[in-house]
């Protein structure tokens, strides 16, 4: 095997080691932000000492790494600039806390799954996305956004009976169970409009790379104009000075964890592995991340596992393959379709190549 081969392989066995570890790195951010929570710190100084610490991580490295890449500002960048960050900094995190505080982190770990397939829906709206309905790989992907709608469906409206339980329980119990069904409803909601969020997030950056190239100085402008509005969220709703003052050491902890390992490292390592293999093949391990969730949030949080949860994951998840397995037909379709009509050109131009050296033979 030559040198080149060993080095591909090698590349390839640290990518498909890589994305287990970055998806549990993202699991951890989950618990670390429910356990934020529990110990009060404030829904809106969270996401803002957030996206201070990762703008204060990232700014540097986008400014000297980019110099040359980066093309002059214009006042319609600017205002690209502050939607993305409208959309994917400030709707997106603030739905997610929300969602986190009236749910759990293995159910927000669950409805994220569903982010593959409302991108699908958004990108095939704004006809950035072809589906072929009478092709596998169209009813595979149309299927496919359907489960995921269900289960996202499923999680919202019908929580079910707790599993892992005794079947016996109090008048009080079950009366505070009825009592919580309206918040964790609102959870859901809300988790929703984290993951509409996300995807409308992603798809508006799809063109916005094509225009500013520097995805480091990109990303940092996203960051500081989610920064300037959390700000001005807090101006109105979070007036009480004590709320901003870190109170013990394990909430410096939550924080920069949040800020580096979430907003900061995860990004680029998720950046670097779709660049290695791709997109399609990055999605498929989003499940891990719920596996590893809703047993790091049942060991270290005692969350309680719900029937309805569970089954509106699991029509998510296989919903999410379904896509992602019609995105990887259509792929393989279209290369073997190219590569059938580089063949057919080959053919046909041969024999007029041999006319034309026999004629300059008769000529010669």
């Amino acid at each position: 095997m030559s040198s080149f081969a060993l080095c591909r392989a090698s590349t390839t066995e640290h990518f498909i080691k890589l994305i287990p570890k970055m998806y549990l790195c993202f699991a951890g951010f989950h618990i670390v932000s429910r356990l934020a929570l529990n110990i009060g710190v404030s829904k809106i100084v969270y996401p803002v000492y957030r996206n201070i610490i990762a703008l204060l991580l990232l700014g540097p490295f986008a400014y000297f790494l980019e110099k040359k890449e980066r093309p002059p500002l214009t006042f319609s960048l600017l205002a690209q600039f502050f939607l993305l960050a409208l959309i994917g900094i400030t709707a997106n995190q603030g739905f997610y806390i929300l969602g986190l505080y009236y749910a759990s982190p293995t159910f927000a770990s669950a409805m994220q799954n569903s982010v593959p397939a409302i991108t699908f829906i958004m990108a095939s709206i704004l006809r950035l996305e072809r589906v072929h309905f009478m092709r596998r790989d169209g009813m595979a992907k149309v299927l496919g956004t359907i489960a995921c709608v269900g289960g996202a469906t499923v999680i919202t409206l019908y929580k079910g009976p707790p599993l892992l339980r005794g079947s016996s329980s109090s008048e009080e119990e079950m009366a505070a169970s009825q009592e919580n069904m309206l918040d964790w409803t609102w959870g859901c909601v809300y988790l929703l409009g984290h993951c509409l969020s996300w995807a409308g997030w992603m798809v508006l950056q799809a063109p916005m790379v094509k225009k500013y190239p520097a995805k480091l100085s990109l990303t940092s402008f996203t960051f500081f104009f989610g920064l300037i509005q959390f700000l001005a969220i807090a101006a109105f709703t979070e007036r009480d000075l004590t709320h901003w003052k870190i109170q013990s050491g394990e909430e410096i902890f939550l924080i920069l964890y949040a800020g580096i390992i979430s907003s900061g490292i995860v990004i680029s390592l998720q950046t670097w592995c779709i660049q290695k293999g791709g997109p399609v093949y990055v999605a498929t391990f989003q499940p891990v991340q719920t596996v590893l969730v809703a047993v790091m949030a049942f060991v270290i949080l005692g969350d309680q596992l719900y029937s309805g949860g569970i089954l509106g994951g699991l029509l998510i998840m296989g919903g999410l393959y379904l896509v992602l397995w019609g995105k990887k037909e259509e792929k393989r379709i279209v290369n073997q379709h190219d590569t059938e009509e580089t063949t057919l050109t080959k053919h046909l131009l041969a024999p007029n190549s041999k006319e034309d050296s026999s004629v300059g033979a008769d000529i010669c």
